[in-house]
Parts: C-alpha cells; structure tokens; sequence
C-alpha cells in the first residue's frame, strides 16, 4: 500500500510558478515510477510528466513544451513538478500517481495509487 498527499497548489496568475510536491508513504514506494496528472473541470485526467523510480528518465507531454520539470528525492520520499510560466489554461486539480512499475508510461491505466490532487488555479 502506498499513500500519497500532494501540497503547494494555489491561486496564482498567469506567468507566475508554483512547485508542487507529493509525500509517499509506503515500504515501496521508492521502486515506484512516479507521475502527475491533471482533470479541469468537465475534462479527462490528462497526463503531465512521469519519472522513473530511479529519478534518471523524466518524460513530459508534449503540450507543456517544456514549462514543468518533474523531479524525485528518494531519500525524502518525495515528488515534485515545478510549473513555469502558468496560463489560465493550467487550471486545474493536479494529482500525484505511483505506477506499478519502476518505468512508469503516460498511460494512466499504469498507475495504481493516486493521492487527493490539489487545486491549482491560474488568473488572466
């Protein structure tokens, strides 16, 4: 079993940063890819980026060019995505996931454990 809860979401407007960071909990999280996914409203969840257990492969979807950079610090059993220059757009709740696996995909059917996502909201 592995526990997840996500913090650092917000009000922001648009162009500024925010760094979101997820806590696991649980004896393997560590040997887990990790990823964030976001649902706006009316919306499907969305894959955002993923990283390997071992921190050493990040991917990214190919509509965020760039702006969010996922990160890991195993030692801390920890997560972040830190998110660049936010567009309203980037409204949304965003979620941390601990795959089944120690590769992970962008397919959220991979994906066994997901923490109560965090509210981000970006302002024109």
């Amino acid at each position: 079993q592995v526990q997840l809860v996500e913090s650092g979401g917000g009000l922001v407007q648009a162009g500024d940063s925010l760094r979101l960071s997820c806590v696991a909990s649980g004896r393997t999280s560590s040997s887990r890819a990790m990823g964030w996914f976001r649902q706006a409203p009316g919306k499907e969840r969305e894959f955002l980026a993923r990283i390997s257990a071992s921190g050493g492969i990040a991917n990214y979807a190919d509509s965020l060019k760039g702006r969010f950079t996922i990160s890991r610090d195993n030692a801390l059993n920890t997560v972040a995505l830190q998110m660049n220059s936010l567009k309203p757009e980037d409204t949304a709740v965003y979620y941390c996931a601990a795959s089944k696996g120690r590769s992970g995909s962008q397919d959220i059917s991979e994906y066994e454990y997901w923490g109560q996502g965090t509210q981000v909201t970006v302002s024109s």
